[in-house]
């Protein structure tokens, strides 16, 4: 569909100033203005209600028109060369977006595997309320061989024409089917009803929804659209997703006390090439991290790697149980021994920022304020896993799945639920 890549954009979350710019350029109805609202200083109202207002304009003016039935959508992600043909390496996942039950964590049935943060679970809740919308799913993962579902995402994908079709700037090409059929429907739920699902991206929002219906229950509303939230479901054992790490800056703290505070539990190496060289300086992260914890710091042109953490000292503050396991596991030592005790950090927003690509990150390091960045390495899936498992959490931002489903192309509107 022609335009529709200008009007959709990457979860919210990993969208830098720059790309945010970038997406607000390309088209007046980019979902960007919705999902990250700016709001004129001194003006009365606040951002969340100039996304309402935006949203409530949108579908009046026929920018955004409901779907005339309820559906479940099928969507693919596929990478495609030049010419726009899938590429036979690259990237393919398909799954289902639609509204997800909502239970909470103890239930054991949708598994969170990180920490979330207050101000970001209000901040995602407070848009909710005010757009009375899902304006972009969660990312949910699930073992379903050879269900039902996946069947029918398969036969979906593989027979039927497209709802919507759009190619976006990072070589993705993202596609849309409606199922409507009441037979269909029905088998996708009975297949998914006993089902367990891996909370991959999405972990603040989850907590958004959870909190928009506690506070309406409290406030005495019955059963309502509040009761479920918009999600991606993929089969992983269909589609194995891609698993990455997410890196930190330091803000205000320079790369020579980091080093220096550091030096007295880790082995460190200081690397010739500094950050002139930044898929060098990776590449031997990746190797440390081969065989044990590492971290990469890096700031005013040094890359110093981090190994080997003092045995002793791990034990005395990694303290998560079993020991064996989380004192292996980079996030958990990154926050109890890096963070809390070798640096006096806290681990907010205020204080240490999270980003994405490990080149923006040392980037980010080096501007104003300045400060250090921690390239980190990612989690194993496996480790994922048993930390859902366990019923335990990692910290806020320590893993990214992905692909990422493309903000825009299906939102959920409360009042058409």
């Amino acid at each position: 569909m022609s335009g529709l890549a200008e009007v959709t954009s990457p979860p919210y979350d990993v969208i830098a100033a720059d790309i945010e710019n970038q997406l607000i350029a390309r088209d007046p109805h980019n979902i960007v203005r919705l999902i990250l609202p700016r709001h004129a200083p001194g003006e009365p109202g606040s951002p969340y209600d100039d996304a309402a207002t935006d949203l409530t304009r949108w579908l009046a003016d026929g920018i955004l028109v409901p779907d005339g039935e309820p559906a479940l959508y099928v969507y693919e992600q596929a990478a495609v060369d030049a010419g726009g043909s899938p590429r036979p390496d690259g990237v393919l996942q398909r799954g289902l977006i639609g509204a997800l039950g909502l239970v909470p964590p103890s239930a054991g049935i949708v598994q969170p595997h990180e920490n979330v943060m207050p101000g970001p679970v209000a901040g995602r809740r407070q848009l909710m309320e005010s757009t009375q919308a899902n304006l972009e799913p969660i990312f949910l993962l699930y073992e379903g061989g050879n269900g039902a579902a996946t069947g029918l995402v398969e036969q979906v994908a593989t027979c039927r024409p497209p709802l919507a079709e759009a190619s976006t700037p990072d070589g993705l090409r993202h596609r849309l089917w409606a199922i409507t059929s009441p037979a269909e429907l029905a088998a996708i739920a009975a297949d998914l009803a006993p089902r367990s699902a891996l909370i991959a991206d999405g972990h603040h929002r989850y907590a958004a929804y959870l909190q928009l219906q506690a506070r309406l229950k409290t406030a005495g509303a019955g059963p309502g659209p509040w009761d479920q939230g918009l999600a991606l479901l993929v089969d992983s054992a269909s589609y194995p997703p891609q698993l990455g790490a997410i890196h930190r800056v330091i803000v205000g703290m320079l790369p020579e006390a980091a080093v220096r505070l550091a030096a007295g539990v880790f082995k460190v190496r200081e690397l010739p090439g500094g950050t002139s060289d930044v898929p060098a300086a990776l590449a031997e992260l990746a190797d440390a991290a081969a065989s044990g914890v590492a971290f990469l710091l890096a700031g005013d042109g040094r890359a110093v790697l981090l190994t080997d953490p003092d045995p002793a000292v791990v034990s005395a503050t990694v303290v998560e149980h079993p020991a064996e396991f989380w004192q292996q596991l980079p996030a958990a030592v990154l926050q109890d021994l890096l963070f809390a005790r070798l640096w006096g950090v806290e681990d907010d927003d205020r204080a240490v920022r999270a980003v994405h690509d490990a080149a923006s990150a040392i980037q980010a390091a080096d501007g104003e304020p300045r400060g250090t960045a921690v390239i980190c390495s990612p989690m194993t899936a496996g480790q994922v896993y048993k930390v859902a498992a366990l019923g335990q959490r990692v910290p806020r931002k320590s893993t990214s799945f992905g692909p990422k489903p493309r903000t825009g192309l299906v939102l959920r509107l409360f009042a058409e639920s």
